[in-house]
């Protein structure tokens, strides 16, 4: 039987529609606030408001799957999503944005456990990873659409906010076609603190974290980088577009790597080549293939160090670790943008890339350490 039953393909058609979505606003929404004079770091608490809005979702979404089902879940996430993001043209105010986007935030978080737990579900010990494959695959397109999308459509706050809605609620609709089996209201749900805590799971969770920083720095401060050097907002997309779609080009080798080198070495390998790139880019020379390889390793991250994670459970614990990831994830995005702005505000723009290698250098001395050895304070940092 194929992995890619009705449901799959209906559920992977809405998260397209809604990564186009979130894709135009993470790098439209730094710089509607740039163009407003707005300082970097309340541009980077705005980011980090959005999430934290993630955070909230993660926390949530388990209970709310459990009680109503996947389907009327993400009904609610997406108007959660469709209400923060419609309320961005209503007020202009510093703080109605912060919650504007902390509602939004919420949303997408709901919608990403859904469409993971569901997929989870739906497949096999042996189908499951082509499952989430695909998943990342669709994302990372449907990231590169709206990104491309900023050179083609007017990129105004009122002229993007009102589609951008429409394509939201517009997703809706595949699961209105299709059912998603609910999960079983008498097996007890997998709390997320014990798979924080897991001893054996340490390094992907903490892969995940790292990931997070680095991603949410790039998501939410690399628009503000390239607009001070002085390019276009489709100029913007463009450079957005390509680091994203190097990262759907690198998905199938890596993740061929890790099956026959380990994950292990595979992680080492990308966050050395993570440091490398941001050391290239403080250089400013040959920009493109840097963003390419950085695209590659870094969007790369996360998967690999979710899988490493998720061989540690079993099938039952699958979606409470999915959840925990997607947490641990989540912290490092609000936590990357937020100290990456202040860094920026005081001393220049290139601070973006010295956090990255900063922070890649701390995993990547846990990674030299055999995942097995000893408790050590840098680790459980």
């Amino acid at each position: 039987m194929s992995a890619y039953s009705r449901p799959v393909l209906f559920l992977l058609c809405g998260l397209l529609l809604l990564t186009v979505s979130i894709a135009v606003l993470s790098t439209l929404v730094p710089l509607w606030l740039s163009h407003d004079a707005l300082p970097t770091w309340k541009v980077g608490l705005v980011s980090s408001s959005y999430f934290s809005g993630n955070l909230v979702g993660t926390l949530i979404a388990g209970a709310v799957i459990k009680r109503i089902g996947f389907n009327r879940s993400y009904y609610i996430a997406c108007l959660f999503f469709a209400v923060g993001t419609a309320g961005l043209a209503f007020s202009s105010a510093f703080f109605s944005w912060i919650t504007w986007r902390f509602i939004a935030g919420i949303g997408c978080a709901m919608i990403w456990v859904i469409v993971e737990s569901a997929l989870l579900r739906s497949g096999t010990v042996k189908n499951r990873g082509q499952l989430l494959a695909a998943y990342m695959i669709v994302y990372y397109i449907g990231t590169v659409v709206g990104q491309m999308m900023l050179g083609v459509v007017p990129t105004t706050l009122y002229s993007v906010i009102p589609w951008v809605t429409a394509l939201i609620i517009i997703a809706m609709l595949p699961l209105m076609l299709t059912h998603i089996a609910n999960q079983d209201s008498s097996q007890p749900r997998t709390p997320v603190w014990p798979m924080l805590k897991l001893r054996s799971a340490r390094l992907g969770i903490n892969g995940c974290i790292i990931s997070g920083i680095a991603l949410g720095s790039l998501y939410g401060l690399m628009p503000l980088f390239l607009t001070h050097r002085g390019m276009s907002d489709s100029s913007v997309g463009y450079w957005m577009g390509l680091l994203v779609s190097s990262g759907i080009i690198g998905q199938w080798p890596v993740g061929k790597l890790a099956d026959r080198y380990g994950r292990l070495a595979v992680l080492r390998v990308q966050v050395f080549v993570i440091i490398m790139c941001s050391i290239a880019m403080l250089g400013g020379y040959a920009m493109a293939p840097t963003l390419f390889i950085l695209g590659c390793a870094g969007f790369t991250l996360y998967p690999v160090a979710m899988s490493w994670a998720c061989e540690k459970v079993s099938a039952e614990e699958l979606v409470g670790m999915n959840q925990a990831l997607l947490m641990s994830y989540t912290i490092g995005s609000l936590l990357g943008p937020m100290m990456t702005a202040m860094l920026m505000q005081n001393y220049s723009d290139q601070s973006l890339f010295v956090m990255i290698a900063v922070v890649c250098l701390v995993y990547l001395v846990m990674l030299l350490r055999k995942a097995d050895q000893q408790h050590t304070p840098v680790a459980t940092a």
